[in-house]
């Protein structure tokens, strides 16, 4: 599998971790106390997404390792 420069998956993950930090301290800062809750449901988009975004690494890697071992077995066929 080639190396890519941009990693799709890793800017997606840097990104909405950010910005869900940015919403909390927005929140708590426009909202005072009353922002715990909307807090915890950033924080829990926030583990949500990181999930999502780790099982999507795990897919794409699989699906690589698949794919490498199925074009080996093929020339290994034609040997």
């Amino acid at each position: 599998m080639a190396n890519t420069a941009f990693d799709t998956l890793r800017a997606l993950a840097i990104a909405s971790q950010a910005l869900g930090f940015i919403l909390i301290i927005t929140l708590e800062t426009v909202m005072g106390d009353a922002a715990r809750p909307w807090q915890g449901w950033t924080l829990a988009a926030m583990v949500a997404a990181a999930l999502w975004i780790a099982l999507m690494r795990l897919y794409r890697r699989n699906r690589a390792r698949k794919a490498v071992a199925r074009r080996l077995a093929e020339d290994g066929d034609d040997d």
